[in-house]
């Protein structure tokens, strides 16, 4: 059984872009294999300044990947992200079923007499 996930990747800021791609490549193969899985989305964050230090170094280039693959190919595919040098930190997980729905906040209604400040609120759109 296929499931959505969704990883973020910092890769170390001293590599080019068409490094970048080749390593995404050879990870999203993995995940892909045997048809097995599929690539939703891949967003490229650019570089970015890191809230602290990781292995020595203050930027890093962020990727955003969605997925979807079969539990048994994960693995691998961890194993072959763990092992990869420019690769800083990752984290993998899987992604929300349903994307939750936006919260409409009550709407005031306006008293019948301007004279005076109406402090009831009715809920209206329900």
């Amino acid at each position: 059984m296929n499931r959505r996930y969704e990883t973020v990747y910092i890769f170390d800021s001293a590599l080019d872009e068409p490094a970048i791609t080749e390593k995404l490549n050879r990870f999203h193969a993995l995940l892909t294999k045997d048809g097995k899985g599929t690539l939703t989305n891949v967003a490229h964050w650019g570089k970015r300044t890191m809230t602290y230090k990781i292995k020595k170094k203050d930027t890093g280039y962020y990727v955003v990947a969605e997925f979807s693959t079969a539990g048994d190919l994960l693995p691998e595919y961890e194993r072959a992200v763990k092992l990869d040098e420019g690769v800083l930190r990752y984290m993998c997980v899987e992604a929300a079923r349903e994307q939750p729905k936006p919260v409409v906040p009550p709407k005031l209604v306006p008293c019948a007499s301007p004279a005076r400040a109406c402090s009831t609120i009715k809920m209206t759109g329900r």
